[in-house]
């Protein structure tokens, strides 16, 4: 797991510099996403699930309808106010923080499960699982989820992740592939620090469906782009490239993503 250190080289990001194109362009996730959730008895009806690195509520929303009770959390301001939005809009009663992973503060067996989706790499887990540790109840569960796309198994990403290092050369988000293998192997974390035990783990292939204009709102929502240091001068000089290229591909395309999902169980 890298630190903030080794991320983007130590490179200064703040996702709410991207929180309108995050809001418009990262709901992204398939229905089978939110199902296998559902299938591994996690955010179920009854349920008092802590969203951490909520960003703009993308999990409580898309499984509001499931019947957990979610309180979503993000060191954002600009995130929690696009999430609140988003969520009143569609009418959902759902409660939100502006807090990180480290500085919540529930009382002891709040919550049956907590959720870290897509941002698990940014915690300090010496202070963090603790604390998540904490807020949940006996036999809780915590719940880490991850989906990337696949640059070696698609053209159009492996171009598009390559502007993105021509902008941003610092960027360590690029070049994922995979360890199929040992994502479906279950096995407790050595920094599980004897807290919390594995009880699923699972790896999936997916494919995502992008427009041209989805797919570039996906790439400049990301860290290396919108929410980078990069001037807003840079930003739109990357887009205006990133779209050109995007004029040679098919208006409509598939993008292979891959799932990973660990849920630990409170010890």
């Amino acid at each position: 797991m890298p630190s903030l250190k080794t991320i983007d080289n130590g490179k200064i990001f703040d996702w709410g510099r991207a929180s309108s194109d995050y809001a418009k362009y990262r709901d992204i996730y398939p229905d089978e996403f939110y199902k296998r959730i559902i299938d591994s008895g996690l955010c179920t009806k009854g349920q008092k699930v802590l969203d951490l690195g909520t960003g703009t509520g993308v999990l409580p929303r898309n499984m509001y309808k499931y019947g957990a009770d979610f309180t979503g959390a993000d060191i954002s301001e600009n995130q929690i106010a696009q999430a609140r939005r988003l969520s009143e809009e569609s009418g959902m009663d759902i409660k939100y923080i502006v807090a990180s992973a480290e500085t919540i503060d529930f009382p002891d067996d709040t919550f049956d499960v907590v959720t870290a989706c897509q941002c698990f790499m940014y915690f300090n887990k010496e202070i963090a699982l603790p604390k998540i540790h904490k807020a949940l109840k006996p036999d809780g569960h915590f719940c880490i989820l991850f989906m990337s796309w696949i640059p070696f198994e698609s053209e159009i990403a492996l171009k598009s992740e390559e502007l993105i290092l021509k902008y941003n050369p610092d960027s360590t988000g690029a070049n994922y592939s995979p360890d199929r293998e040992r994502a479906n192997c279950i096995r407790t974390p050595d920094w599980c620090g004897g807290m919390f035990t594995a009880e699923v783990q699972m790896g999936y292939d997916i494919n995502v469906i992008f427009t041209r204009e989805s797919w570039n709102g996906r790439m400049k929502a990301c860290r290396g782009i919108g929410a980078s240091s990069l001037s807003t001068e840079e930003i739109e000089a990357w887009e205006k490239e990133h779209m050109a290229y995007l004029e040679t591909v098919p208006e409509s395309f598939d993008i292979p993503h891959y799932v990973t999902i660990l849920s630990l169980k409170k010890i």
